[in-house]
């Protein structure tokens, strides 16, 4: 197995991903390629690894760059080259920690979507006192029709159970009430669609479910998956930083700083996917992770980790067979 890392991309790159891409290459089953200006990388290679190449790029596309511009003419830049081994059968999996949209669109168009589905979509997964929660659309498609959320549902509850071990996984709609008659046109249309899958499908589920034991895998659109996402980040951090200053002010909280601090940090890096390596790109032909922008060497090398667990579960092939059997049902 071969795993393509963009080196160049990202806030810290190419120091941090260059990094990330060593410690996976030591703790790893797979051969590692980081893809980006070796005169760049050079510094941060220093002895290397034995399972660790360098796939040349000298054009790098930057974080405020319009995707669109990714897909023109951009062949040498660090994420096309790196996509395009996953395309050309050199990799198995593909990181990348730059610029997002542009990642998406060149995974996309590069390495094609799976048949049957009509839109990737971006998976997230929080930890719960339960175990895990499956959200998506987390940001990939801002405006959706409802047979987006229909296919967004089978490939989260694909992905829950042969890659968490959730079996069967009970899949709900966001909307804004339980009842089936609640919600916009989008969630009321796609309510129809989920109540004739094989799924199990518990119907409506509100914001007061996230991170509950109620269900395995939540399905919105990406606008209101990335807003989820992002707030769910925010309030873990937000969290973090209050518990910081009740402990400053108990003298009995004081004597344990270190264990302390430790554990709540644990707890809430399952928040951040800039710590937890990253989001699965579902729905195209290959593993495919989107890491966030500020990722660091110990995140790339999650991510890595994350996408060695997705090629060795065979989630692609999961999902190409049972969309393929979606499609003979229909017909």
């Amino acid at each position: 197995m071969r795993i393509a890392i963009d080196a160049m991309g990202g806030d810290y790159a190419p120091e941090e991903v260059v990094g990330g891409a060593i410690k996976a290459a030591e703790v790893l089953d797979a051969d590692i390629t980081v893809v980006g200006d070796p005169d760049a990388m050079a510094p941060f290679i220093g002895q290397g690894h034995p399972r660790l190449e360098i796939e040349p790029a000298r054009d790098v596309i930057e974080m405020g760059e319009s995707p669109r511009k990714a897909l023109r003419g951009r062949e040498d830049s660090s994420v096309s080259r790196a996509v395009a081994m996953v395309a050309d059968g050199r990799a198995q999996a593909v990181v990348s920690a730059g610029n997002s949209g542009a990642f998406m669109a060149l995974s996309a168009l590069r390495l094609g979507t799976i048949k049957g589905i009509s839109r990737p979509a971006i998976a997230v997964t929080f930890p719960t006192p339960y175990g895990h929660q499956v959200i998506l659309d987390a940001g990939a498609n801002a405006d959706c029709r409802p047979e987006f959320l229909r296919d967004f549902a089978l490939m989260g509850s694909v992905y829950a159970e042969k890659t968490l071990g959730i079996s069967p996984p009970r899949v709900g709609l966001m909307s804004i009430g339980e009842e089936k008659g609640k919600g916009n046109e989008l969630t009321k249309a796609a309510y129809e669609l989920l109540e004739d899958t094989d799924l199990n499908f518990l119907g409506n589920v509100e914001g007061t479910d996230l991170l509950s034991d109620t269900c395995d895998v939540i399905v919105c659109d990406g606008f209101v998956g990335n807003v989820i996402l992002k707030a769910c980040e925010r309030a873990a951090q937000s969290l973090l930083a209050q518990i910081g200053k009740e402990v400053k002010r108990s003298w009995v909280l004081r004597l344990m700083p270190g264990p302390l601090r430790a554990s709540l940090k644990r707890a809430v890096a399952g928040f951040d996917y800039s710590e937890a390596g990253g989001a699965l790109l579902l729905g195209v032909n290959g593993v495919s992770i989107v890491c966030h922008g500020r990722s660091d060497a110990d995140a790339i090398c999650s991510a890595a980790e994350f996408a060695h667990r997705a090629v060795e579960n065979q989630l692609v092939e999961h999902l190409a067979s049972v969309f393929a059997n979606l499609d003979e049902v229909e017909a």
